[in-house]
């Protein structure tokens, strides 16, 4: 019995190695293509410069519109979806507690949650025909955030409720009321958790295309209003990939390298704002 416990623990542990090993490759692949394909590519005016004439022919410009209007489409949405996600996750956890509502609910952002982009786009683009708007930052932002609001409930739920159970007891015994509880109690210890549901949620909405195709658009232009097109950072990849220009397609991998780098900085930022707030929680 005991050499069979020892074959099965060996096969697991083989397999756990091996999905490591298919997981870091993955990644070392992807980020070797992008810096040996973009790097070369890369300099401080594609950062600083909008595209020209030409540019989509070999010419000057840079991706300045595709980097400031990914920012403004993922930024305005994942705040949007932190302030309604917030809310739903403290009404299941604190209010509907384990009613059937609150099952539904679940249910329902679990389904959200699988639903492809190019869904949400389609769907974006006809609540904006019926809104009477055209393809703008506004419709990119409201689309965006309905991709981003199921990640960020769920996952902010399940963050919420891993608190434990004594602190709202505590906090109930004190006087506090639910809201009070919520906001004070349950907010601040589970910060850490909450932050990286919003990470989640932002580079979903910062590396996503399909829904912002046909809501957002695209232009050469800097975003300077909500009611006008804004370019972003995928759908620059997407465009440049599909010319026939070799230099063009070079600053594809260059985009994507910049891409990359964001996400990274903001991963970096939030683990070090996470670890500040780890203070504040109950061990």
């Amino acid at each position: 019995m005991s050499r069979l416990k020892y074959v099965e623990e060996r096969i697991f542990l083989v397999l756990m190695v091996a999905s490591l090993v298919i997981v870091v490759g993955s990644l070392a692949m992807i980020l070797a293509t992008v810096v040996v394909r973009g790097l070369p590519a890369l300099n401080l005016a594609m950062l600083t410069q909008t595209p020209r004439g030409g540019y989509y022919l070999g010419k000057e410009g840079g991706i300045l519109n595709a980097i400031t209007g990914s920012l403004a489409l993922a930024g305005g949405a994942t705040v949007l979806s932190f302030v309604l996600g917030l809310a739903v996750a403290l009404y299941l956890q604190v209010f509907a507690t384990d009613t059937r509502l609150a099952h539904t609910i679940r249910l329902a952002l679990d389904v959200l949650w699988g639903i492809p982009s190019i869904v949400y786009g389609a769907f974006g683009f006809t609540l904006m025909l019926w809104m009477g708007l055209r393809a703008s930052l506004l419709g990119g932002i409201i689309t965006l955030t309905l991709v981003e609001l199921p990640i960020v409930a769920r996952a902010m739920d399940e963050v919420i409720a891993m608190a434990p159970f004594e602190l709202r007891e505590a906090s109930y015994a004190l006087g506090a009321t639910r809201l009070e509880t919520a906001w004070r109690v349950l907010v601040r210890q589970t910060g850490p958790g909450l932050l990286t549901a919003v990470l989640l949620a932002l580079g979903r909405g910062i590396g996503d295309a399909a829904s912002v195709l046909f809501t957002a658009g695209y232009t050469d232009r800097l975003p300077t209003s909500l009611m006008r097109p804004a370019a972003s950072l995928p759908l620059a990849v997407f465009f440049q990939l599909g010319t026939p220009v070799p230099e063009v397609r070079a600053r594809a991998h260059a985009s994507a390298l910049v891409l990359t780098i964001i996400i990274l900085i903001i991963s970096i930022a939030t683990r070090s704002l996470t670890g500040r707030l780890k203070r504040h929680v109950i061990r």
